[in-house]
């Protein structure tokens, strides 16, 4: 079983780091598509190139303090009972596996970029990430947490959106130079934090459908009416997100055309007069 807080800490990031990838994608395609390459990671612009690596630590830090919380906020230190793990808090456990590799992923990167200790490509990296969201998908569809009813189905949809980053990951590392690869690795990215997002105002906030509560540590549907009402709700939650991600995309990529690309044209145009 999780919570709203659970949900929200895991979502914002993906959501942040997705937005991000989305508009770098881009404002990189558009200002050079015979050089595009895709970046596991896009550094941030500006302030004296302090904040340059911004999103790796934020990836690091992120997912360290989601670490902290998950295994020992929650679990209080208590990790065996009677000689074993503490089975009340598995699911604690199990994301743990998971948040380490985000951990690493980070760390990784930024060890690479910063340093010449491990000078890694950026198909290495790429790869690194998938085998970090192949974890986390391999840990909602294994969970030891026994999702079913409504519960299940929001669980569903987001190890679908966990599986379009593995597959748009381990694409990136086949086929570097595909802007539409990058692009929806982004766009997976961001939904399935929109999605982290939805559970939590859905399951365990103030949008739990009509005919359903939260009753313990459970979903609780009246009737198979009401949680059939609410897996279509669902589908149409992630149809709008589909929809809103797509429109954002099109004014990014409007507004980059308008801004980025006649002033690319402008310097190869002086250029060319030059010689």
């Amino acid at each position: 079983m999780g919570s709203f807080k659970g949900h929200i800490v895991p979502g914002t990031l993906f959501l942040l780091v997705g937005l991000w990838h989305m508009w770098c994608s881009v404002y990189r395609y558009v200002t050079s598509p015979k050089t595009f390459r895709i970046r596991v990671w896009n550094p941030v612009p500006g302030f004296g190139g302090r904040l340059k690596y911004l999103e790796l630590y934020m990836v690091v830090i992120g997912a360290f303090i989601d670490l902290c919380i998950e295994l020992v906020y929650a679990p209080h230190l208590k990790y065996f009972v009677d000689g074993i793990l503490n089975p009340s808090h598995m699911n604690n456990f199990e994301h743990s596996g998971m948040l380490i590799m985000f951990f690493i992923f980070g760390l990784t990167a930024l060890i690479s970029v910063k340093t010449s200790i491990l000078p890694l490509p950026d198909g290495a990296l790429t790869l690194i990430a998938a085998t970090a969201f192949t974890s986390e998908y391999l840990l909602f569809y294994f969970h030891s947490t026994n999702h079913k009813g409504l519960e299940g189905y929001y669980h569903y949809i987001l190890v679908l959106l966990i599986g379009l980053c593995v597959i748009t990951s381990v694409a990136g590392t086949l086929v570097p130079s595909s802007f539409p690869v990058d692009l929806s690795n982004s766009i997976a990215i961001t939904l399935q934090g929109l999605w982290f997002y939805q559970t939590a105002f859905t399951l365990y906030g103030p949008m739990m459908p009509e005919g359903c509560q939260l009753k313990g540590d459970d979903i609780v549907c009246h009737s198979k009416l009401s949680q059939t009402r609410g897996e279509l709700l669902a589908n149409f939650q992630l149809f709008s997100m589909v929809i809103g991600v797509f429109v954002v995309i099109s004014a990014s990529y409007s507004f980059a055309s308008s801004r980025f690309n006649n002033s690319c044209q402008e310097r190869l145009q002086t250029a060319d007069g030059d010689l």
